[in-house]
């Protein structure tokens, strides 16, 4: 898959940082953008979004809360939070409620963004890879118990 065709979602309540965030990645990745989680809520139901990008602090929903609502509908897309404050129950937070593979600090570092992205993307695959297999893998352990049954009862 080429790189740009890994969609990013990120979300953030200042428009100029949505603003430079798409300006840094657009040659990069397909980049989607909100300034709120009902925006991104809506994102993410229409497209096969991969990675989500959140600000922790956001007036309505912090990115946590954002994170773990979207859990079970749609638990796929690798999370990573991205907050200018640095604080200890944030993180933890995010990583057990809102399942967050990455916890990045502001000002970002765009190189440290794409490496990140890529390397979730892989995990993202992988998880995908395994889910079709483990699918696989139970069909055809359906079908083996069906012969068995046929060639028990002949």
């Amino acid at each position: 898959m080429p790189q740009n065709a890994i969609n990013v979602l990120y979300i953030d309540d200042e428009p100029h940082n949505l603003t430079a965030f798409r300006a840094s990645f657009r040659r990069d990745f397909n980049i989607f953008t909100a300034e709120s989680a009902v925006e991104a809520r809506k994102i993410v139901a229409e497209n096969d979004i991969h990675i989500i990008l959140s600000d922790q602090r956001m007036p309505v929903t912090t990115g946590i809360e954002f994170f773990e609502s979207i859990i079970e509908t749609h638990p796929e897309p690798i999370r990573i939070l991205i907050t200018g404050y640095t604080d200890i129950n944030a993180v933890i937070d995010a990583i057990n409620r809102g399942q967050v593979y990455k916890y990045l600090t502001k000002p970002w570092n765009e190189d440290d963004i794409r490496i990140f992205v890529h390397t979730a993307f892989e995990v993202f695959n992988l998880r995908r890879k395994n889910a079709e297999l483990s699918k696989k893998l139970l069909d055809a352990n359906r079908k083996l118990e069906f012969l068995l049954r046929q060639s028990l009862l002949s």
